[in-house]
């Protein structure tokens, strides 16, 4: 096994994204969310709830157009737009402004668009991306590494968010070994250029240089719905300016912590991705307290 770490409780909550009280919304951080499908609304629901309930002060989603009424009855808070309003340009990160993109939760993979909408965003972002669920595929293909090795290169971060069945096939195209997740975590990101986060029972986070265990999880988590969960906090954390290493760690973690609690309240046989997010102050309170 890697060398690995982990994060002590100080150094997590020295992590938490207290808002200055002269802040508005967009200092807060935007979350640009691409994500749901016609198959998958409910990814595009709950990745962009998630995102609100750590923080992100303007989540704006960008989804299949049969979507849209559901999404904008989710959340009224949420703005929500078809595919086609993303347009050619995509709005930078900035200072006051800072800004993150989330790409590919609940995309369809019978959907012509899933890749072109991965590498449109990867190509375009200038700001960090967090690539999720099915999204995860196109980055294999020889044009998902070159635009990752371009961000890479251009200093804009990437983060993707695999379960194991999906590291291991972001592994098999470059040959590298997928049976043990710690070091496949730190493979894929120095072969990919990207801060891996593998999702498992224990979920190892690496930016080639430093990976972090973390093994606060529960089965509660082991329902449909919490990947999209854990992409749209750890897309919050990102929107507000963390280090994008820090941002994985903390979302896992809170994550990990919100699981518990609606496990607590529901039981690890009923609790849902919903009740996950609905946990996800009493993990913020946990958190702090500890």
């Amino acid at each position: 096994m890697e060398d690995v770490r982990d994060y002590s409780v100080d150094e997590l909550v020295a992590l938490m994204p207290l808002p200055d009280d002269d802040t508005n919304k967009y200092a807060r951080g935007t979350l640009s969310a691409i994500v749901g499908s016609e198959r998958y609304p409910g990814a595009a629901c709950l990745s962009a709830y998630a995102s609100q309930r750590l923080g992100a002060g303007y989540t704006e989603v960008f989804t299949h157009p049969s979507a849209v009424p559901l999404v904008q009855g989710f959340r009224p808070s949420l703005v929500v737009r078809p595919r086609a309003a993303l347009g050619p340009n995509l709005a930078p990160s900035a200072p006051r402004k800072p800004r993150a993109y989330l790409v590919g939760c609940g995309f369809d993979a019978d959907d012509a668009a899933t890749d072109k909408l991965v590498h449109f965003t990867l190509k375009h972002a200038d700001a960090p991306v967090l690539v999720d669920g099915t999204g995860l595929d196109a980055l294999a293909s020889a044009k998902g590494r070159r635009l990752l090795k371009r961000r890479f290169l251009n200093g804009q971060p990437t983060v993707i968010t695999p379960h194991g069945g999906e590291a291991a096939r972001l592994a098999r195209p470059l040959d590298l070994p997928a049976d043990d997740p710690c070091a496949l975590a730190k493979a894929l990101s120095l072969a990919y250029g990207v801060i891996a986060v593998v999702k498992g029972p224990v979920t190892y986070i690496s930016d080639g240089d430093e990976t972090v265990r973390m093994a606060h999880g529960t089965p509660a988590l082991a329902k449909a719905g919490t990947g999209d969960v854990l992409a749209g906090m750890i897309g919050a954390l990102l929107a507000q300016g963390l280090d994008p290493l820090e941002a994985a760690v903390l979302g896992a973690e809170l994550h990990a912590r919100a699981g518990r609690a609606a496990a607590a309240r529901w039981s690890a046989i009923a609790a849902t991705a919903e009740d996950v997010i609905e946990c996800v102050p009493a993990a913020l309170a946990e958190l702090v307290g500890a």
